[in-house]
């Protein structure tokens, strides 16, 4: 069981790693990370959304015959999470500017602390499985540390501050997750495993078609579409080639 384990959690400190990354270059390279942001997260969601429909969500539906309506639900936990964290905050005009840097870090860092537990889940099911949605993971970590430094920088904060609370948010949660989840999701039997890897899937559904894509489309760029491509049919290559 200690292998296995370190396999999820080093999965896990990588993203950390590159979201750490992420964060370093937009705090000492700005121009270049802002001219290049929309690609990493063009690039991302083809590869999350190709693994979630073509492995991960199949895998799941044969697991259990209830996994559909998992699915759903891990999409609409992600959806209402988010709403619920900016619809009561942002409304209020004297609490605006604090929401745009605080509101952020608590979604984003109980997503990353999601992210964690995906690890744990997927690498639990099979060894291609975790290695396929920790690709598409670990890719969408880059733009996600720019994008929660950029936020800080928004509401207010210093770079100094803004540096240490996106680590904190966007980093450090990604390995707590898989650390608090892991003995717990190692243990539990088949119909509940096929459960938690549906929730899996819907969460990286959101992330990828309804975080990352349009955050594209209201930056476009000139190869954001063959980034987008090029995210896709790397995830196809690989899952090809498995079979």
């Amino acid at each position: 069981m200690e292998n296995q384990f370190w396999t999820p959690f080093s999965a896990s400190l990588l993203a950390a790693c590159v979201t750490t990354a992420g964060i370093y270059v937009i705090r000492y390279f700005e121009p270049w990370g802002r001219r290049n942001t929309t690609y990493f997260v063009c690039f991302a969601a083809g590869v999350l959304i190709s693994v979630s429909f073509l492995h991960i969500i199949p895998t799941a539906f044969a697991m259990s015959s209830l996994a559909p309506v998992y699915l759903l639900a891990g999409y609409l936990l992600m959806h209402f999470l988010n709403r619920f964290l900016t619809a009561y905050v942002c409304d209020k005009p004297e609490t605006a500017d604090y929401a745009i840097g605080l509101v952020p870090i608590l979604g984003i860092g109980f997503h990353s602390f999601i992210d964690g537990i995906i690890y744990s889940i997927t690498f639990t099911v099979s060894f291609f499985t975790g290695v396929l949605a920790a690709i598409g993971m670990v890719l969408h970590e880059f733009p996600e540390g720019i994008v929660t430094y950029l936020l800080m920088i928004r509401g207010g904060f210093s770079k100094r501050s803004a540096f240490v609370l996106a680590f904190l948010a966007a980093a450090v949660t990604t390995p707590l997750g898989t650390l608090v989840s892991y003995p717990v999701v190692s243990e539990i039997q088949k119909p509940t495993l096929s459960a938690l890897l549906a929730l899996s899937a819907g969460a990286l559904v959101y992330v990828g078609a309804t975080h990352l894509l349009p955050r594209a489309e209201r930056e476009p760029r000139r190869f954001s579409l063959i980034a987008l491509g090029t995210g896709i049919v790397v995830a196809v290559g690989i899952i090809v080639s498995k079979g």
